[in-house]
């Protein structure tokens, strides 16, 4: 099984950098974006409903704006658009495809870097997504959460860490919280069960030449209920060609995509 991550910051914008033919060579068998900022009705172009893949948006009510999709070799059995939470489901937030026992979600959680009411949204978001994530695992599924989580857990996943512990995304406690996930509540971060080089990043700040001296912070992930933490087989993250301000983030799974 192969999933791919990636936020796109404006789907119209990736599709002109080549975005959508890298993906069709993937062979992947679900690929999740985030940040399309588009309404799926702007997206009449063939080249964002391509015809080998079964393709889910969900779109935020204001336009140009945040938004995820999902596209699927195989038809899942049932698309969740949301969390069914208003302030949340307007953001277009949260989007799962469900097969047999398997969820596969795109997720894109806010940025709290424009200022303290966005980051007290942040933090509201979160304390309604930890009880939905042991909700999913609880219910004896398979789960895949793949996306913009907008935290850097550990001194490793960012480059800078010493200049960024009073910044949002680097805050101890967003970290905390993602600590909490991992050690007691049955989920992992796919990225970490395999050895890794030191370094590795998924998203660079567009000023300066943060992506070219590679000052980045790891903040894409699969985050994984352990029954699948042991199936990653490989993981990559692609920065050959810049398709947005993050890098896709690929990883295949021991584990067959149910039917």
């Amino acid at each position: 099984m192969r999933i791919i991550t990636a936020n796109v910051n404006g789907v119209r914008s990736a599709a002109s950098k080549g975005f959508f033919t890298w993906a069709n060579r993937q062979r992947a068998d679900v690929i999740c974006l985030q940040e399309t900022k588009a309404q799926e009705w702007q997206l009449t172009d063939p080249v964002f409903h391509p015809k080998s893949l079964h393709c889910y948006y969900h779109d935020a009510v204001k336009k140009g704006y945040s938004g995820t999709a999902l596209f699927c070799r195989s038809k899942p059995d049932e698309i969740v658009r949301g969390m069914g939470i208003d302030w949340i489901d307007n953001e277009g937030r949260y989007l799962e495809a469900r097969f047999n026992n398997l969820s596969v979600v795109s997720l894109y959680l806010p940025s709290g870097t424009s200022g303290e009411e966005r980051q007290a949204y942040k933090y509201k978001m979160m304390d309604v997504f930890l009880p939905h994530l042991k909700k999913l695992k609880k219910g004896g599924r398979s789960v895949v959460v793949c996306g913009d989580w907008n935290i850097a857990h550990t001194e490793a996943d960012i480059r800078n860490w010493r200049g960024n512990k009073k910044n949002s995304g680097f805050l101890p406690e967003e970290r905390a919280w993602l600590t909490e996930l991992f050690d007691k509540h049955g989920y992992a971060d796919a990225f970490r069960q395999l050895p890794q080089k030191e370094h590795e990043y998924t998203w660079w700040s567009q000023r300066g030449q943060a992506r070219s001296n590679n000052v980045g912070w790891r903040i894409d992930y699969h985050i994984v209920t352990d029954d699948l933490a042991s199936t990653v087989q490989r993981t990559r993250i692609y920065r050959d060609k810049p398709f947005s301000d993050h890098a896709p983030l690929i990883i295949d799974y021991d584990f067959k995509m149910p039917t």
